[in-house]
Protein backbone atom coordinates (compact mmCIF):
# COMPACT_ATOMS: atom_id res chain seq x y z
CA UNK A 1 0.00 0.00 0.00
CA UNK A 2 1.50 3.02 -1.01
CA UNK A 3 2.46 5.72 1.43
CA UNK A 4 2.95 9.06 2.51
CA UNK A 5 5.27 10.80 5.30
CA UNK A 6 5.29 14.18 6.35
CA UNK A 7 7.91 15.64 9.43
CA UNK A 8 5.63 18.72 10.72
CA UNK A 9 5.94 21.99 12.26
CA UNK A 10 7.01 24.20 9.57
CA UNK A 11 4.47 27.17 8.08
CA UNK A 12 3.62 27.01 4.05
CA UNK A 13 5.03 29.72 1.98
CA UNK A 14 5.06 29.17 -1.32
CA UNK A 15 2.98 29.09 -4.56
CA UNK A 16 0.99 26.50 -6.15
CA UNK A 17 -1.10 26.31 -9.13
CA UNK A 18 -5.14 24.72 -8.37
CA UNK A 19 -5.86 22.02 -10.68
CA UNK A 20 -8.70 21.04 -12.61
CA UNK A 21 -12.16 20.16 -11.20
CA UNK A 22 -12.93 16.59 -10.63
CA UNK A 23 -16.28 17.69 -9.97
CA UNK A 24 -16.63 19.39 -12.99
CA UNK A 25 -14.38 17.04 -15.32
CA UNK A 26 -16.44 13.91 -14.88
CA UNK A 27 -19.94 14.61 -16.29
CA UNK A 28 -18.32 16.58 -18.62
CA UNK A 29 -16.91 12.99 -19.65
CA UNK A 30 -20.35 11.53 -19.26
CA UNK A 31 -21.51 14.21 -21.79
CA UNK A 32 -18.93 13.62 -24.49
CA UNK A 33 -20.76 10.01 -24.96
CA UNK A 34 -23.83 11.75 -26.41
CA UNK A 35 -22.02 13.47 -29.42
CA UNK A 36 -20.45 10.90 -31.88
CA UNK A 37 -17.62 13.00 -32.52
CA UNK A 38 -14.67 14.41 -30.62
CA UNK A 39 -14.73 16.54 -27.39
CA UNK A 40 -11.51 17.88 -25.86
CA UNK A 41 -11.19 18.68 -21.91
CA UNK A 42 -8.45 21.32 -21.19
CA UNK A 43 -6.85 21.55 -18.01
CA UNK A 44 -8.31 17.84 -17.22
CA UNK A 45 -7.11 17.02 -14.25
CA UNK A 46 -4.89 13.38 -14.15
CA UNK A 47 -6.80 11.87 -11.02
CA UNK A 48 -7.49 8.71 -10.08
CA UNK A 49 -11.35 9.08 -10.97
CA UNK A 50 -10.99 10.55 -14.64
CA UNK A 51 -8.69 7.59 -15.20
CA UNK A 52 -11.70 5.54 -14.40
CA UNK A 53 -14.08 6.88 -16.22
CA UNK A 54 -11.70 7.33 -19.11
CA UNK A 55 -11.00 3.39 -18.80
CA UNK A 56 -15.49 3.49 -18.61
CA UNK A 57 -15.53 5.09 -22.00
CA UNK A 58 -12.77 3.21 -23.57
CA UNK A 59 -14.84 0.25 -22.45
CA UNK A 60 -17.82 1.39 -24.43
CA UNK A 61 -15.77 1.82 -27.92
CA UNK A 62 -14.07 5.73 -27.78
CA UNK A 63 -10.88 6.40 -28.50
CA UNK A 64 -9.08 8.85 -26.34
CA UNK A 65 -5.59 10.38 -25.06
CA UNK A 66 -3.58 12.75 -23.62
CA UNK A 67 -1.70 15.91 -24.33
CA UNK A 68 -0.15 16.73 -21.49
CA UNK A 69 -3.10 17.91 -19.31
CA UNK A 70 -5.81 18.03 -22.71
CA UNK A 71 -8.12 15.05 -22.48
CA UNK A 72 -9.28 13.99 -26.23
CA UNK A 73 -12.25 11.75 -26.49
CA UNK A 74 -13.42 10.68 -29.80
CA UNK A 75 -16.70 8.71 -29.20
CA UNK A 76 -17.65 8.61 -33.20
CA UNK A 77 -17.72 4.77 -32.50
CA UNK A 78 -18.69 4.57 -28.25
CA UNK A 79 -21.51 2.17 -29.41
CA UNK A 80 -21.48 -0.27 -26.72
CA UNK A 81 -23.97 0.37 -23.91
CA UNK A 82 -22.40 -1.90 -20.75
CA UNK A 83 -20.42 -0.68 -18.12
CA UNK A 84 -18.41 -3.14 -16.47
CA UNK A 85 -18.82 -3.90 -12.56
CA UNK A 86 -15.29 -3.83 -12.15
CA UNK A 87 -15.64 0.04 -12.97
CA UNK A 88 -18.54 0.86 -11.14
CA UNK A 89 -17.75 -0.21 -7.78
CA UNK A 90 -14.78 1.94 -7.93
CA UNK A 91 -16.37 5.36 -8.67
CA UNK A 92 -20.14 6.58 -7.48
CA UNK A 93 -20.40 9.25 -10.01
CA UNK A 94 -20.37 6.05 -12.85
CA UNK A 95 -24.00 6.15 -12.38
CA UNK A 96 -24.57 9.28 -14.10
CA UNK A 97 -23.35 7.99 -17.53
CA UNK A 98 -27.15 5.76 -17.83
CA UNK A 99 -28.75 9.18 -18.32
CA UNK A 100 -26.01 9.54 -21.29
CA UNK A 101 -26.05 5.75 -22.46
CA UNK A 102 -29.93 6.22 -22.85
CA UNK A 103 -30.02 9.42 -24.31
CA UNK A 104 -27.34 8.21 -27.13
CA UNK A 105 -28.08 4.35 -27.16
CA UNK A 106 -31.77 4.12 -25.88
CA UNK A 107 -30.45 1.38 -23.85
CA UNK A 108 -28.11 0.71 -20.82
CA UNK A 109 -26.31 -1.51 -18.12
CA UNK A 110 -24.44 -0.31 -15.36
CA UNK A 111 -22.93 -2.33 -12.10
CA UNK A 112 -23.81 -0.89 -8.57
CA UNK A 113 -21.88 2.34 -8.57
CA UNK A 114 -19.61 2.79 -5.11
CA UNK A 115 -16.34 5.20 -4.95
CA UNK A 116 -15.81 6.18 -0.34
CA UNK A 117 -18.03 5.16 2.08
CA UNK A 118 -19.21 7.91 3.91
CA UNK A 119 -22.69 7.41 4.34
CA UNK A 120 -25.78 6.57 2.31
CA UNK A 121 -25.58 7.72 -1.19
CA UNK A 122 -28.95 6.03 -2.62
CA UNK A 123 -29.62 6.26 -6.52
CA UNK A 124 -33.49 6.57 -6.34
CA UNK A 125 -33.35 10.04 -7.41
CA UNK A 126 -31.29 9.16 -10.28
CA UNK A 127 -33.90 6.35 -11.13
CA UNK A 128 -36.79 7.93 -10.40
CA UNK A 129 -35.68 10.55 -12.56
CA UNK A 130 -34.93 8.29 -15.66
CA UNK A 131 -38.28 6.68 -15.34
CA UNK A 132 -39.85 10.23 -15.93
CA UNK A 133 -38.04 10.60 -18.42
CA UNK A 134 -39.78 7.61 -20.33
CA UNK A 135 -37.29 4.96 -19.19
CA UNK A 136 -37.74 1.43 -17.94
CA UNK A 137 -35.65 0.39 -15.01
CA UNK A 138 -34.65 -3.35 -14.16
CA UNK A 139 -32.52 -4.00 -11.28
CA UNK A 140 -30.83 -7.49 -10.97
CA UNK A 141 -28.47 -8.59 -7.99
CA UNK A 142 -25.49 -7.23 -10.78
CA UNK A 143 -26.70 -4.66 -12.57
CA UNK A 144 -28.95 -1.86 -13.24
CA UNK A 145 -30.39 -1.88 -16.92
CA UNK A 146 -32.58 0.88 -18.21
CA UNK A 147 -33.55 0.91 -21.76
CA UNK A 148 -36.01 4.19 -23.07
CA UNK A 149 -36.42 4.03 -27.51
CA UNK A 150 -36.97 8.10 -27.14
CA UNK A 151 -36.47 10.53 -24.28
CA UNK A 152 -39.78 12.55 -24.18
CA UNK A 153 -39.60 16.13 -22.23
CA UNK A 154 -41.29 16.43 -18.99
CA UNK A 155 -41.15 18.14 -15.59
CA UNK A 156 -39.69 16.84 -13.03
CA UNK A 157 -39.40 17.57 -9.42
CA UNK A 158 -36.92 16.37 -7.10
CA UNK A 159 -38.01 15.92 -3.21
CA UNK A 160 -34.42 16.73 -1.82
CA UNK A 161 -31.88 18.71 -3.74
CA UNK A 162 -29.02 16.25 -5.25
CA UNK A 163 -25.94 17.00 -8.18
CA UNK A 164 -25.84 13.74 -9.42
CA UNK A 165 -29.85 13.51 -10.04
CA UNK A 166 -29.63 16.90 -11.28
CA UNK A 167 -26.64 16.08 -13.70
CA UNK A 168 -28.36 12.61 -14.67
CA UNK A 169 -31.31 14.55 -16.13
CA UNK A 170 -30.04 17.16 -17.78
CA UNK A 171 -27.62 14.41 -19.61
CA UNK A 172 -30.56 12.58 -20.30
CA UNK A 173 -32.99 15.16 -21.92
CA UNK A 174 -30.18 16.95 -24.17
CA UNK A 175 -31.03 14.63 -27.30
CA UNK A 176 -34.06 13.96 -26.03
CA UNK A 177 -37.64 15.26 -27.70
CA UNK A 178 -39.59 18.21 -26.38
CA UNK A 179 -38.49 20.51 -23.15
CA UNK A 180 -37.72 18.95 -19.92
CA UNK A 181 -37.85 21.11 -16.77
CA UNK A 182 -36.08 19.88 -13.85
CA UNK A 183 -36.71 21.63 -10.52
CA UNK A 184 -35.66 22.22 -7.01
CA UNK A 185 -32.08 21.48 -8.60
CA UNK A 186 -28.80 21.54 -7.05
CA UNK A 187 -26.99 24.87 -7.84
CA UNK A 188 -23.28 24.07 -7.70
CA UNK A 189 -20.96 25.56 -9.75
CA UNK A 190 -20.47 22.22 -11.16
CA UNK A 191 -23.74 22.27 -12.42
CA UNK A 192 -23.30 25.58 -14.28
CA UNK A 193 -20.16 24.47 -15.93
CA UNK A 194 -22.18 21.26 -16.99
CA UNK A 195 -24.66 23.80 -18.81
CA UNK A 196 -21.81 25.60 -20.34
CA UNK A 197 -20.05 22.55 -21.94
CA UNK A 198 -23.26 21.33 -23.10
CA UNK A 199 -24.45 24.54 -24.75
CA UNK A 200 -20.79 25.02 -26.00
CA UNK A 201 -21.77 21.34 -27.64
CA UNK A 202 -24.60 22.69 -29.40
CA UNK A 203 -27.26 21.77 -26.82
CA UNK A 204 -29.84 24.06 -25.71
CA UNK A 205 -29.96 24.20 -21.75
CA UNK A 206 -30.96 27.14 -19.60
CA UNK A 207 -31.28 27.88 -15.51
CA UNK A 208 -27.97 26.58 -14.04
CA UNK A 209 -27.14 28.02 -10.64
CA UNK A 210 -31.19 28.48 -9.63
CA UNK A 211 -33.68 25.78 -8.60
CA UNK A 212 -35.52 25.47 -12.12
CA UNK A 213 -33.13 24.21 -15.00
CA UNK A 214 -35.06 23.86 -18.30
CA UNK A 215 -33.65 21.34 -21.41
CA UNK A 216 -34.96 21.67 -24.98
CA UNK A 217 -34.12 18.74 -27.15
CA UNK A 218 -31.72 18.79 -29.91
CA UNK A 219 -31.37 16.50 -32.50
CA UNK A 220 -27.29 16.36 -32.46
CA UNK A 221 -24.04 17.66 -30.95
CA UNK A 222 -20.71 18.72 -32.46
CA UNK A 223 -17.28 18.98 -31.35
CA UNK A 224 -16.18 20.89 -29.34
CA UNK A 225 -13.03 22.18 -26.83
CA UNK A 226 -13.36 22.98 -23.37
CA UNK A 227 -11.28 24.55 -20.26
CA UNK A 228 -12.10 22.67 -17.27
CA UNK A 229 -12.67 24.93 -14.31
CA UNK A 230 -10.09 25.21 -11.23
CA UNK A 231 -11.04 22.32 -8.62
CA UNK A 232 -12.38 25.06 -5.41
CA UNK A 233 -12.08 21.81 -3.24
CA UNK A 234 -8.76 21.22 -3.82
CA UNK A 235 -8.33 25.25 -3.50
CA UNK A 236 -9.84 24.88 -0.24
CA UNK A 237 -7.77 22.50 0.92
CA UNK A 238 -4.77 24.11 -0.15
CA UNK A 239 -6.24 27.39 1.94
CA UNK A 240 -6.63 24.95 5.34
CA UNK A 241 -3.09 23.40 4.46
CA UNK A 242 -2.21 27.23 5.00
CA UNK A 243 -4.05 27.44 8.12
CA UNK A 244 -3.49 24.32 9.92
CA UNK A 245 0.84 26.00 9.83
CA UNK A 246 -0.03 29.54 10.12
CA UNK A 247 1.44 30.04 7.05
CA UNK A 248 1.42 32.37 3.71
CA UNK A 249 0.51 30.87 0.02
CA UNK A 250 -0.32 32.05 -3.19
CA UNK A 251 -2.86 29.98 -5.24
CA UNK A 252 -2.73 30.83 -8.79
CA UNK A 253 -5.97 29.64 -10.82
CA UNK A 254 -8.05 29.72 -7.61
CA UNK A 255 -12.13 29.71 -7.93
CA UNK A 256 -12.61 32.11 -5.05
CA UNK A 257 -16.14 33.50 -6.21
CA UNK A 258 -17.17 29.69 -5.61
CA UNK A 259 -15.62 29.81 -2.25
CA UNK A 260 -17.34 32.25 -0.19
CA UNK A 261 -18.79 30.13 2.40
CA UNK A 262 -15.54 28.35 3.10
CA UNK A 263 -13.78 31.47 2.87
CA UNK A 264 -16.23 33.25 5.76
CA UNK A 265 -15.30 30.82 8.18
CA UNK A 266 -11.40 30.78 7.16
CA UNK A 267 -11.98 34.72 8.24
CA UNK A 268 -13.67 34.07 11.15
CA UNK A 269 -10.68 32.21 12.51
CA UNK A 270 -8.54 34.77 11.94
CA UNK A 271 -7.26 34.05 8.31
CA UNK A 272 -7.26 37.03 5.64
CA UNK A 273 -6.52 36.96 2.24
CA UNK A 274 -6.95 39.41 -1.27
CA UNK A 275 -7.89 38.16 -4.57
CA UNK A 276 -7.01 39.39 -7.97
CA UNK A 277 -7.88 38.54 -11.29
CA UNK A 278 -7.28 34.37 -10.35
CA UNK A 279 -4.84 34.55 -7.89
CA UNK A 280 -5.36 34.74 -4.31
CA UNK A 281 -2.65 35.78 -1.42
CA UNK A 282 -3.44 33.83 1.89
CA UNK A 283 -1.97 35.11 5.22
CA UNK A 284 -3.02 32.48 7.59
CA UNK A 285 -0.41 33.47 10.15
CA UNK A 286 -3.22 34.87 12.55
CA UNK A 287 -5.17 32.27 12.63
CA UNK A 288 -6.14 31.70 16.35
CA UNK A 289 -10.16 31.74 16.99
CA UNK A 290 -12.36 28.88 17.16
CA UNK A 291 -15.16 28.00 15.43
CA UNK A 292 -18.63 28.65 17.62
CA UNK A 293 -20.89 26.33 15.15
CA UNK A 294 -20.63 25.14 11.14
CA UNK A 295 -22.55 23.09 9.47
CA UNK A 296 -22.39 21.83 5.90
CA UNK A 297 -25.33 22.30 3.11
CA UNK A 298 -25.98 22.34 -0.26
CA UNK A 299 -24.62 25.10 -2.16
CA UNK A 300 -23.58 27.81 -1.76
CA UNK A 301 -23.29 26.80 1.81
CA UNK A 302 -20.58 25.31 3.53
CA UNK A 303 -18.86 22.29 1.19
CA UNK A 304 -19.24 19.07 3.48
CA UNK A 305 -16.14 18.01 1.47
CA UNK A 306 -13.96 20.68 2.93
CA UNK A 307 -15.62 19.72 6.48
CA UNK A 308 -12.87 17.12 7.76
CA UNK A 309 -9.94 19.71 6.23
CA UNK A 310 -11.20 22.47 7.81
CA UNK A 311 -11.64 19.86 11.01
CA UNK A 312 -7.92 19.43 11.10
CA UNK A 313 -7.28 23.07 11.46
CA UNK A 314 -9.64 23.49 14.22
CA UNK A 315 -8.24 20.82 16.21
CA UNK A 316 -5.07 22.93 16.35
CA UNK A 317 -6.88 25.98 17.27
CA UNK A 318 -7.21 26.53 21.42
CA UNK A 319 -11.11 26.99 22.31
CA UNK A 320 -14.17 24.48 21.34
CA UNK A 321 -15.53 24.25 18.14
CA UNK A 322 -18.69 22.84 16.95
CA UNK A 323 -19.21 20.98 13.57
CA UNK A 324 -22.43 19.87 11.91
CA UNK A 325 -22.57 17.28 9.25
CA UNK A 326 -25.27 17.95 7.32
CA UNK A 327 -24.81 15.90 4.31
CA UNK A 328 -23.50 12.36 4.97
CA UNK A 329 -24.15 10.66 8.27
CA UNK A 330 -20.74 8.95 8.40
CA UNK A 331 -18.39 12.09 7.17
CA UNK A 332 -16.35 11.21 10.87
CA UNK A 333 -14.39 8.68 9.42
CA UNK A 334 -11.21 10.37 10.33
CA UNK A 335 -12.13 11.05 13.59
CA UNK A 336 -10.12 8.34 14.82
CA UNK A 337 -7.28 8.84 12.78
CA UNK A 338 -6.99 12.34 14.39
CA UNK A 339 -7.13 11.26 17.80
CA UNK A 340 -4.31 8.83 17.36
CA UNK A 341 -2.43 12.18 16.34
CA UNK A 342 -3.55 13.69 19.97
CA UNK A 343 -6.70 15.53 18.74
CA UNK A 344 -9.42 16.09 21.48
CA UNK A 345 -12.75 15.80 19.28
CA UNK A 346 -16.03 14.13 20.04
CA UNK A 347 -18.27 12.74 18.22
CA UNK A 348 -22.42 12.89 18.81
CA UNK A 349 -24.56 11.98 15.99
CA UNK A 350 -24.01 14.54 13.00
CA UNK A 351 -22.25 17.06 15.94
CA UNK A 352 -18.36 17.23 16.65
CA UNK A 353 -17.09 19.08 19.36
CA UNK A 354 -13.26 20.20 18.70
CA UNK A 355 -11.33 20.75 21.70
CA UNK A 356 -8.68 22.70 20.10
CA UNK A 357 -4.65 22.26 21.48
CA UNK A 358 -1.47 23.70 20.19
CA UNK A 359 0.10 21.07 18.73
CA UNK A 360 -0.55 17.14 17.56
CA UNK A 361 1.87 14.90 16.99
CA UNK A 362 3.01 12.43 14.39
CA UNK A 363 1.41 9.10 13.88
CA UNK A 364 0.83 6.40 11.85
CA UNK A 365 -3.03 6.61 10.20
CA UNK A 366 -4.79 5.78 7.20
CA UNK A 367 -7.21 7.24 4.53
CA UNK A 368 -10.33 5.64 4.22
CA UNK A 369 -11.86 8.14 2.07
CA UNK A 370 -10.89 10.73 0.05
CA UNK A 371 -11.02 14.41 1.79
CA UNK A 372 -10.43 12.45 4.79
CA UNK A 373 -7.23 11.42 3.96
CA UNK A 374 -6.39 14.96 2.64
CA UNK A 375 -7.42 16.07 5.78
CA UNK A 376 -4.76 13.86 7.30
CA UNK A 377 -2.10 15.00 5.04
CA UNK A 378 -3.04 18.67 6.80
CA UNK A 379 -2.70 17.59 10.57
CA UNK A 380 0.88 15.39 9.54
CA UNK A 381 1.56 19.24 8.09
CA UNK A 382 1.30 20.42 11.70
CA UNK A 383 2.45 17.38 13.90
CA UNK A 384 5.54 17.67 15.71
CA UNK A 385 7.28 14.52 14.58
CA UNK A 386 6.61 11.97 11.65
CA UNK A 387 3.30 10.97 10.21
CA UNK A 388 3.08 8.27 7.64
CA UNK A 389 -0.49 8.26 5.99
CA UNK A 390 -1.28 4.67 4.52
CA UNK A 391 -4.18 4.47 2.27
CA UNK A 392 -2.65 7.02 -0.52
CA UNK A 393 -5.18 5.48 -3.28
CA UNK A 394 -8.15 7.39 -1.44
CA UNK A 395 -6.28 10.76 -1.91
CA UNK A 396 -5.32 10.12 -5.58
CA UNK A 397 -8.73 10.04 -6.24
CA UNK A 398 -9.16 13.70 -6.19
CA UNK A 399 -5.94 15.52 -5.74
CA UNK A 400 -3.25 15.26 -9.27
CA UNK A 401 -0.49 15.36 -6.84
CA UNK A 402 -0.86 16.66 -3.51
CA UNK A 403 2.68 15.91 -2.82
CA UNK A 404 3.83 17.95 -5.26
CA UNK A 405 1.75 20.70 -4.16
CA UNK A 406 2.98 20.46 -0.57
CA UNK A 407 6.48 20.76 -1.79
CA UNK A 408 5.62 23.85 -3.70
CA UNK A 409 4.21 25.37 -0.81
CA UNK A 410 7.18 24.58 1.63
CA UNK A 411 6.46 21.10 3.20
CA UNK A 412 8.49 18.59 4.53
CA UNK A 413 6.58 15.71 2.16
CA UNK A 414 7.35 12.55 0.92
CA UNK A 415 6.26 9.61 -0.81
Amino acid sequence: MEQIRIRGGTPLCGEAAIQGSKNAALPMMAAALLHKGTSVLLGCPRIADVFCMEKILQSLGAATWWEGNNLHLDCQSADGFQVPAAYAKEMRSSVILLGALLGRQGKGRIGYPGGCIIGKRPIDLHLQTLQALGAKIFETDEAIVASCPKIKGCHIYFPSVSVGATEQGMLAAVLGEGTTCLHNCAKEPEIQWLQKFLNQMGASVTGAGTENISIHGVKALKDTRFSVPPDRIVAGTYLCAAAITRGRITLKNCPAKELTAFLLAYQKMGGQYVEKNGTLLADASRIAFPIVELTTAVYPGFPTDLQSPLMAVLATIPGQSHLIENIFEDRYKTVREFLRMGADIQVRGRDAWINGRKCLHGANVTAKELRGGAALVLAGLAAHGETIISGRQYIDRGYENICRDILRLGGNISE
